[in-house]
């Protein structure tokens, strides 16, 4: 079985400040932001609604998209949340 790649988009409601990044495990990733075990930026800003993911078949595909995402200005990136998420619901509690 081959393994799949995320890139993900989290928000924090606070301060609707967004995060990027990409994992091969996204349902245990989220689970870790939402129970704070990093203590780092998305701790910090109380960032853990995810808005948007992506998969992608390799690393390299999924990294190369990460620093795409992270390279738009803002707007850009409420476009592709919205584009699917038009409400900004939280993925996760759909993803079982």
């Amino acid at each position: 079985m081959e393994k799949g790649w995320y890139v993900y988009i989290l928000a924090s409601r606070k301060w609707w400040v967004l995060y990027t990044w990409v994992t091969s495990n996204i349902e245990q990733r989220i689970l870790q932001h939402k129970q704070w075990i990093f203590d780092w930026f998305t701790k910090k800003y109380c960032v853990h609604k995810l808005v948007w993911f992506q998969e992608f078949p390799t690393i390299i595909e999924a990294i190369q998209y990460e620093k795409v995402i992270k390279w738009w200005k803002r707007e850009k990136k409420i476009l592709l949340i919205e584009e699917n998420n038009e409400e900004w619901n939280d993925l996760s509690s759909n993803r079982r």
